[in-house]
């Protein structure tokens, strides 16, 4: 059945799903967005009705593509630009190696497929001058590739601009120059580059006023490519800025996409905060449907420039998916597509489902701290209410070995229910927690547990808080409360110490600090919307 009034309910991208890139491929459509340090690398979403999307397989897969051990926190792939043009889709991505002080080290590269689920070609490295680039098919057949431009000299307006440069396709590098064609406008913080043809014009899409709560998306335009650009004399065209009461914060980091039934949409990035500052999920992705003005510009079909959370859909028929399954036994050989690693890939070195069917099998690696090789498989929190549990067994000798169910921000931050081993106690249970840095343990003392026996843990989370569970030999029916409800308001975006970018994941982690690798096996991880 065609449905011409359904609505798209706002954010499309619930959880950790930011900076994102739409386009389309025929009569399917697909969104990018940045994975950071986690891995793998991009997020690719796939819908046939803007209203229903479903995870595809990562494309950054291989160390050849992404090699991010040791990459600081926030570090990794920001801001990919997926695009399709003549039967192959393009995907540029910048993994950012330093980003604290006068300077970053941030390294842009392009790969390319046939198929969305790949396989993806190795890289083809681009520049470092700056993050956020972008590629742009031109109606000549010529590319170019836009990217802001960092500029680390003191007394320099460090976002100093969009800078473009042609990409042969036939070389495949970037050939002649590098031309500055937009400063930005007084919202300062320019980035997010995506360039589009409409009517004769070049429109030229950033982001200003930096990622928070001052985000925005700012357009200008241009008759030819190199400009100059005018700017919307109704910039910014969407922002959350000066709205307290709005639900959807943060908006900003917009991608355009004109749909097969010639109606057009962006694509751009929010905030949901708990106590009106704490965005415990990250940033996600939001739609709001566009119109043009009859002068030209680009506009909210709502009339202002606001996100909403209901969004009139397209005049396409509904395509439902089949939900992911609550439950993972560990019964295939290959892990779920909603699984990710820190900076490094699973390899069965550390990660394996078959070394005993049924189970998943971790070997302890560094701590929580460690910026180069955790042993943690962890999916995204997609929801305020929800529950995580998982069954585990695991046989410590010593305190530096642990096991048990987390929820991370990054190596500053994150809440640890965990098993280990007490030279007076033996095998107990307790909480660790980093809060901003400072490690503390939650429990007055460690919870004794019996030998051996399988122990079911188990999260659930309300909005700004917390509380973990427990009980012994499969027994579901008695839980124990472990510890009081915790806040987790420090697992945000929000940092009093430094500005940071990813969102709360939930998995399972091991540590082996004494590095003999003890193992743990998980039976199954079951995530539940409460």
């Amino acid at each position: 059945m065609t449905t011409i009034n359904h609505m798209i309910t706002n954010p499309v991208l619930p959880g950790f799903h930011p900076d994102p890139s739409i386009c389309r491929a025929g009569e399917d459509y697909y969104i990018a967005t940045s994975t950071f340090e986690w891995f793998p690398g991009v997020r690719i979403h796939h819908s046939r009705d803007l209203v229903h999307w479903r995870a595809l397989p990562s494309p950054l897969t291989r160390i050849s593509q992404l090699n991010m051990k040791g990459n600081i926190n926030s570090g990794g792939v920001w801001a990919p630009c997926l695009s399709y043009d003549d039967g192959l889709f393009y995907l540029i991505y910048t993994d950012v190696k330093s980003r604290v002080g006068a300077f970053k080290d941030t390294h842009n590269y392009l790969v390319t497929a046939t198929d969305i689920e790949g396989p993806w070609s190795d890289p083809i490295y681009l520049n470092s001058s700056g993050f956020d680039p972008s590629l742009f098919h031109d109606e000549d057949g010529r590319k170019w590739l836009v990217n802001m431009i960092w500029d680390h000299r003191k007394g320099k307006n460090r976002f100093a601009g969009i800078v473009l440069q042609e990409f042969s396709v036939q070389e495949q590098k970037l050939v002649g120059p590098a031309i500055n064609i937009f400063k930005g406008t007084e919202l300062g913080l320019t980035e997010a580059p995506h360039l589009y043809k409409h009517n004769g014009y070049y429109y030229l899409v950033t982001a200003e006023g930096g990622t928070g709560y001052e985000h925005a998306v700012t357009v200008a335009r241009s008759r030819t490519l190199q400009g100059p650009y005018e700017v919307d004399p109704s910039n910014p065209i969407l922002t959350s800025q000066g709205r307290a009461d709005l639900d959807l914060q943060k908006a900003g980091h917009g991608s355009l996409v004109m749909t097969h039934t010639g109606e057009w949409y962006m694509a751009h990035l929010v905030g949901r905060p708990v106590q009106g500052k704490h965005c415990i999920l990250g940033r996600e992705t939001a739609l709001q449907r566009c119109a043009w003005s009859e002068d030209g510009w680009l506009r909210l079909a709502s009339g202002d420039r606001y996100p909403e959370l209901q969004v009139e859909g397209p005049k396409l028929e509904l395509h439902p998916f089949e939900p992911p399954m609550e439950m993972d036994h560990f019964e295939e050989t290959e892990l779920r597509h909603d699984w990710n690693t820190l900076r490094i890939p699973p390899d069965p070195t550390w990660v394996t489902l078959t070394e005993r069917p049924g189970y998943l099998r971790l070997y302890g690696l560094e701590s929580m701290s460690s910026t180069h090789h955790q042993s943690m498989l962890a999916r995204r929190l997609q929801a305020f209410e929800c529950e995580a549990e998982t069954c585990l067994e695991f046989e410590p000798d010593h305190p530096q070995q642990m096991a048990g169910l987390i929820l991370y921000y990054d190596t500053q931050d994150y809440l640890y229910l965990r098993v280990t081993y007490h030279e007076e106690k033996g095998l107990c249970l307790g909480i660790i927690q980093s809060r901003y840095g400072v490690y503390d343990e939650l429990l007055e003392e460690d919870i004794p547990l019996q030998q051996g026996n399988r122990i079911h843990l188990k999260a659930v989370i309300d909005h700004d808080r917390a509380c973990f569970y427990y009980t012994l030999k499969d027994n579901l029916s008695s839980w124990i409360q472990v510890g009081e409800w915790t806040d987790i308001t420090h697992l945000c975006d929000e940092s009093p110490e430094y500005i940071r970018f990813t969102g709360t994941y939930i998995g399972l982690c091991v540590q082996d600090l004494g590095g003999s690798r003890k193992h743990a096996d998980f039976d199954y991880f079951r995530y539940t919307l409460s």
